[in-house]
């Protein structure tokens, strides 16, 4: 009943295509056009990717942080290690330089040399004062060389904060508002006011700026991913239009899949647009992904049209085959596909998420173009010529079918033992896979910028910042000397640690405060006494609020407090052991009746969303198998045939876990995708194959092997084809300056490779060695859905070159 249903359905849908050509045309024009508007609503993400859920225990106390003190990634700086620098007019140009970005309307304050302030003792009215150390600019040599002496010998409250006394590096610290810094107004400070002044500070003296920070290296990395979106589309087009054309030599065929797939781009866009979601590092691969998957749809329409032609030289007959036999197969494969994709929505990651919405329809559209536009467009096309159907007479291809025939036939257990020692060697290398949650390790290696974050990791110990954030759970309860050393045992343990900056805190100006009080003499920067502490607090009662100079690092109510530091890149386990270490001594340091304290911070909150997003690759790929297994059960209702056929899929997914053990390619958020989408397109190859191999056993009287091997050999041409395809489709995004991308698009390319050949070999050799247990009638009852309908009395069953 149901296979007359699908049979009669298809036969309505060809008609309907067929007999509504102009106006099926203009539906696609009128729902492009829709689509091209909602282009202006596609924006470019300013945020960093955050991968946790909202509701995550992480992203809850990094909101409270925020709540107190506003956004922590507002810091630009600027640096140059240069003794060149040293100068009266380089350092006078420094400063100027400096100065210069104070007077934008994007920048909150600025902090350089200039503004350094020494804290002097007034004994008089018993307070400190503020003396800058350049009072208006260099005169001279001798004011050059004191103010050397006072930066690098008399004054570490600024050590490691805007110098280097060690190297002599210098640097300048610009803070965005925090109101703009998640906004396009950043992009355009960056590109229109920061890089044209110091390119022509750069120009005027020679010296060589390095410029980091989380805004500047976000927003040229967002920059990065948009100039690679259009790198991508094109390489895909122009990878996939030469096989296209290589397979069918045919100008007129691959021009016709060009314009279908631009199409899909298009209307991808549109649905970015018409969902209002960002351009993310992971959303911008769809549309060259598309690409890829679009052109196998191309292939197996244009060349069951030019099949049929051939075959019986009726052109509209030919196009409604196209359609009732094509299109019930593509639909169930691009379903499948679309269901790899689909399993990401169900993962509370909005990032992931929203890939996984984008991609299943975006992959459901293309589907829909290619049905409707490729048998439109040949209705308005002459017959095809005898150069266009030369393809389907290819010899080279003969070869390839025959060595997998011989091998089914002959080398069976050669088979077998293979696919053991794979897995065995992958299992090995699944155990040395490595987590990865750096926040900058899939930016552009290439990129000047990357090695500028390298250059400020060497001289200050990194630009990912971690915050500390001390509550005493009482008013003024961080000025109490108590709390001050506390939070000093906690930063000497961050100084200890190799992989982190020297920190800032209300205890480095409370420090700084006693060496003024002992007239500047800097073997007194430390924390006071209590009875010096009754001195020392008196004299900063009497003085002017502008000596809070870490006022950003205590709320108003004196309740919180903030430790911050500067994170090295580096690996996730030795980012949980500093994190570890740093708890270990808070646990140890503060009572937990008196303090609440807790980590946090950018480089935090992405390294535990990378170790989330790891426990839900698990979640998603395993519902893509059950949501592909029913799927599979609900077409061939065998439980027997699902197992047989999951094996040589997951095979792949297994030898490509291990490879990248092997490699030392993490665990990422770029590198989790693969698992999902390569399993989600490898099965079709499964599908194909087996729904042919059923009707091959009706059409053979359940003669197992003559059905295996007429199955093989037909569907063997047009998954070579297609794996072709997608293997070099998945390819050009090697191409990519994002470490994250190239590994995506080469295990993906590698997995489906792996998958194909699992496919054309273990699975028939499967079915071969288990021919008693599953290829029987009672086992491979009528399946709900006939992928492949009967053939027509007119057709020759068993062509090679029939790939549907």
């Amino acid at each position: 009943m149901f296979k007359l249903f699908t049979k009669s359905f298809w036969d309505v849908v060809a008609r309907l295509i067929l007999r509504n050509k102009i106006g099926i045309l203009a539906g696609i024009l009128v729902a492009t056009i829709f689509f091209a508007y909602q282009w202006e609503n596609m924006r470019f993400t300013y945020t960093e990717a955050n991968l946790l859920p909202d509701d995550h225990e992480v992203n809850i106390v990094y909101k409270d942080f925020l709540d107190i003190f506003g956004e922590e990634g507002n810091l630009i700086v600027l640096g140059v290690k240069d003794s060149t620098l040293f100068t009266v007019e380089n350092l006078n140009a420094w400063n100027n330089l400096s100065d210069a970005f104070k007077n934008f309307d994007e920048v909150e304050t600025v902090v350089s040399l200039k503004d350094l302030q020494k804290l002097v003792k007034n004994v008089d009215e018993e307070r400190f004062d503020l003396e800058p150390f350049i009072k208006d600019s260099i005169t001279s040599a001798s004011e050059l060389e004191i103010l050397q002496e006072d930066l690098f010998e008399k004054y570490p409250f600024y050590d490691n904060f805007l110098f280097n006394k060690e190297t002599k590096t210098i640097r300048t610290a610009i803070y965005m508002k925090k109101d703009i810094v998640n906004t396009p107004v950043r992009k355009d400070f960056v590109f229109n006011s920061l890089i044209p002044k110091i390119a022509s500070f750069e120009q005027e003296t020679r010296l060589d700026v390095r410029v980091s920070g989380m805004p500047y290296v976000r927003t040229l990395n967002a920059q990065n991913i948009v100039d690679e979106i259009g790198k991508f589309i094109a390489a895909a087009l122009g990878v996939t239009s030469l096989i296209f054309f290589f397979f069918f030599r045919s100008f007129r065929a691959t021009l016709i899949s060009m314009i279908v797939v631009c199409l899909g781009v298009m209307w991808t866009f549109g649905i970015l647009g018409l969902l209002n979601y960002e351009i993310t590092v992971l959303t911008a691969l769809i549309p060259p992904l598309i690409i890829v998957i679009g052109i196998p749809n191309c292939i197996f329409l244009i060349n069951k049209y030019q099949h049929e032609v051939k075959l019986h030289g009726n052109k509209v007959k030919s196009l409604q085959r196209v359609i009732t036999k094509i299109g019930n197969a593509t639909l169930m494969t691009n379903v499948t596909t679309a269901s790899g994709f689909a399993t990401f929505i169900l993962t509370e990651s909005t990032l992931l998420k929203e890939f996984g919405i984008v991609a299943s329809l975006s992959i459901l559209a293309i589907f829909i173009l290619c049905l409707l536009i490729i048998p439109i467009i040949y209705t308005f096309l002459p017959f095809p010529k005898d150069r266009h159907l030369e393809h389907l007479n290819k010899r080279w291809i003969g070869g390839f079918v025959d060595w997998m025939e011989r091998m089914v036939k002959q080398r069976r257990i050669t088979i077998y033992i293979t696919s053991i020692i794979l897995l065995i060697l992958s299992m090995i290398g699944m155990n040395q896979i490595k987590i990865s949650g750096s926040l900058i390790e899939d930016m552009s290696k290439t990129s000047e910028f990357f090695s500028d974050i390298r250059f400020f990791e060497e001289e200050f110990n990194g630009i990912m910042p971690m915050e500390i954030l001390v509550d005493t759970k009482r008013k003024k309860g961080v000025i109490k000397l108590a709390t001050l050393k506390r939070m000093n045992e906690l930063e000497e343990l961050i100084i200890e640690t190799p992989e982190l900056s020297r920190p800032i805190s209300i205890v480095s100006l409370v420090k700084y405060s006693k060496q003024a009080y002992t007239n500047g003499n800097p073997k007194y920067y430390q924390l006071p006494t209590s009875q010096e502490n009754l001195f020392i607090s008196s004299y900063i009662k009497n003085s002017s609020s502008d000596v809070s100079l870490l006022k950003n690092f205590v709320d108003s109510t004196g309740q919180y407090a903030r430790i911050t530091t500067f994170m090295k890149d580096v690996g996730t386990d030795k980012m949980e052991r500093i994190e570890e270490d740093i708890q270990n001594k808070i646990d140890k340091v503060f009572p937990a009746e008196k303090y609440n304290v807790t980590i946090t911070g950018k480089a935090l909150v992405f390294q535990k969303g990378t170790k989330y997003l790891v426990k839900n690759l698990a979640i998603s790929l395993s519902l893509a198998i059950v949501l592909i297994s029913l799927f599979m059960a609900y077409m061939f209702r065998s439980f027997r045939m699902i197992v047989v056929s999951l094996i040589p899929n997951l095979l792949p997914l297994v030898i490509t876990a291990g490879l990248m053990g092997f490699i030392g390619v993490p665990i990422k958020p770029s590198t989790i995708l693969v698992f999902s989408i390569a399993f989600g397109i490898s099965v079709d190859d499964t599908i194909h194959f087996l729904a042919k191999y059923r009707q091959e056993l009706q059409a053979n009287h359940w003669k197992i092997r003559k059905s295996v091997y007429a199955a093989l050999r037909e569907t063997g041409v047009s998954m070579f084809y297609t794996s072709i395809v997608l293997f070099f489709g998945f390819s050009v995004f090697t191409i990519s300056s994002f470490g994250g991308t190239v590994a995506l698009g080469a295990l993906v390319s590698a997995t489906l490779l792996f998958a194909m050949l699992s496919n054309l070999l273990l699975l028939p050799s499967l079915l071969l060695s288990l021919e008693r247990s599953i290829a029987n009638k009672e086992v491979l009852k009528e399946p709900s859905i006939n992928i492949i309908p009967e053939e027509d009395d007119d057709e020759p069953k068993n062509d090679a070159t029939n790939t549907a």
